[in-house]
């Protein structure tokens, strides 16, 4: 895979042993002046101390850097959590001669400790020196911002955008805890496109909504979730509006950059042997078509049938019908999985046979296919299944 560097953005990475050894946990991103960011970030009451910081800070000033650690989520951890957070920045800030609030903190781990000060201190000022455009700094600080992800998750695109071609490279990480309500664990995309923040904003929350939203492991929502959109603006070329052609263009091969992501996120979830893409249309409205899939995605039953390769469809039958949606009409239902019609009208297709189920989730690519009615409606979400190896990973998580 070909990674393009983006003009105007620098990244580093260092081994701080903030919770790993010998390997890189600590990532700085610097965005050269002028640049424009738009965030998102996770909706959970708990949300940690870095989340909380950041939300603050994009308010006060435009962001010139970006600290993330992995290891440690300084959620949970009170007032003194946040006193550490603020800390953390201060150094990165003095560092690079910036404001405080011009610095965004981003956290991922374990939940409840404490995040150690005196790492950062020691590690930032190294990091800071190796700031780098170069393709290997973003395939450094992919592997730095894993956590219990098996391989790291990085993308990049090219686009011909008025007539001035423009790189878009992205980074996520995450394997558990994912049932985003904004974005995934942690993302970081950027482009050396001329976006102005409320068209970058915009841009941001269209593609959340059709990629990192509609991902799910396991159905927890993190207390660290955070997505972030960079444009450095280093392209000679006329701003992007939104409604413009432009628009639509670069709109277009974000999606793809961030769908890409997060599909490889539920392809490495914790113990997943199979990717299922859950196809819900027909729904009176969209909401009632999510309900459906996310009912369905999150059944502990369907996901390990899946595991067995086992076409139990009365789990997934089931699934539909308990999903919280007040005007399912079953004798409109129909399922199929990977082609295969299992249910037609709200019964047990005539032509299905078990071996024919059997076969249809022998692989490891699933499609479930559900129509509900007759709207237009149609919403697609991923998921993996769940593994003894889920339980293994999470059960030792901390040990």
């Amino acid at each position: 895979m070909t990674v393009y560097p983006v003009k105007g953005i620098r990244l580093a990475s260092a081994a701080a042993g903030i919770c790993y050894k010998d390997r890189d946990d600590l990532v700085v991103i610097e965005c050269q002046a002028g640049s424009s960011c738009a965030t998102v970030f996770t909706q959970n009451k708990f949300s940690a101390a870095p989340v909380q910081l950041a939300k603050v800070h994009i308010t006060q000033s435009i962001p010139r850097a970006f600290l993330v650690n992995s290891g440690n989520a300084n959620a949970g951890t009170g007032e003194k959590g946040m006193k550490n957070a603020v800390q953390c920045c201060e150094l990165l800030a003095g560092v690079l001669g910036c404001d405080v609030s011009e610095v965004l903190p981003y956290s991922t781990g374990v939940i409840g400790e404490q995040i150690p000060v005196q790492v950062f201190e020691t590690a930032i000022p190294g990091c800071v020196k190796r700031l780098s455009e170069e393709a290997n700094a973003w395939e450094r600080a992919a592997k730095a911002i894993m956590t219990t992800d098996t391989v790291p998750k990085l993308l990049s695109r090219k686009a011909g955008i008025a007539g001035c071609e423009v790189s878009i490279t992205g980074m996520a990480k995450g394997a558990g805890m994912i049932r985003p309500d904004m974005a995934t664990m942690l993302a970081f995309i950027a482009t050396d496109a001329v976006i102005e923040q409320t068209t970058l904003q915009q841009l941001l929350n269209e593609a959340t909504r059709i990629s990192f939203n509609r991902i799910t492991v396991d159905g927890d929502t993190s207390t660290n979730d955070a997505c972030t959109l960079l444009a450095s603006g280093a392209v000679d070329m006329e701003p992007v509006v939104a409604g413009s052609t432009e628009y639509a263009q670069f709109s277009t091969v974000l999606t793809t950059v961030m769908q890409d992501l997060a599909q490889a996120i539920i392809r490495d979830a914790e113990g997943a042997t199979k990717f299922i893409t859950i196809n819900v249309a027909g729904g009176k409205s969209e909401a009632d078509c999510l309900a459906v899939a996310y009912t369905v995605a999150e059944s502990p039953l369907v996901k390990t049938a899946l595991f067995a390769s086992d076409p139990n469809w009365g789990r997934i039958l089931a699934a539909v019908g308990r999903a919280p949606v007040s005007t399912l009409d079953i004798n409109q239902v129909n399922i199929r999985l990977n082609g295969v019609a299992i249910v037609t009208a709200g019964e047990p297709d005539s032509a299905y046979t078990e071996e024919a189920g059997m076969q249809a989730v022998a692989g490891t690519d699933i499609t479930v296919d559900i129509e509900l009615g007759g709207s237009a409606e149609a919403v697609t979400v991923w998921t993996s299944d769940l593994s003894h190896e889920y339980v293994r990973i999470n059960a030792e998580y901390r040990t």
